[in-house]
């Protein structure tokens, strides 16, 4: 899988001034809801019920929040990184300042699962998470995504 599928134009958001986990959800449920065409309070309450479930920060800054929205046809995502890291609860106890957000339908199980093993995976790099802080536009950061074509197998 191809993450940089996954973002479209309009689905990268360099953004500050957020100071915790809830606003920070905010930014990816506004930038999602404008996007795809959907209810922001919709898609952030899906995101606050997933997070209820267990903190999705990964560790080393990051965040995977995810969550099954009906009215999608396919695996959506979008990607924001803060100005200054938040508070998250990740495994690491280390604050978030990039987050990647999964959006799926329903029931499309499979594919929600490889999106998510496939963004862990190419965050998991710290070369990669180092590029996405240094890059200084929206382009950059999804060019990133874009030219990371590991296989899905890759470790």
């Amino acid at each position: 899988m191809n993450i940089g599928d996954l973002l479209s134009d309009g689905r990268v958001v360099l953004r500050g001034g957020v100071s915790s986990k809830r606003q920070a959800l905010h930014v990816v449920a506004e930038v999602a809801a404008q996007a795809l065409g959907l209810s922001e309070a919709g898609l952030m309450e899906a995101l606050m019920e997933r997070e209820a479930l267990g903190s999705t920060g990964l560790g080393s800054g990051v965040a995977v929040p995810h969550a099954r929205i009906e009215g999608l046809s396919r695996v959506t995502g979008v990607f924001v990184r803060l100005d200054a890291p938040v508070v998250w609860g990740a495994v690491d106890d280390r604050p978030v300042d990039l987050m990647f957000a999964l959006f799926a339908p329903p029931r499309d199980g499979a594919e929600h699962l490889r999106a998510l093993a496939a963004v862990s995976r190419a965050l998991r790099s710290a070369e990669m998470r180092e590029q996405l802080r240094q890059a200084r536009t929206t382009d950059a950061v999804r060019a990133l995504f874009v030219s990371d074509r590991r296989p899905a197998n890759a470790a």
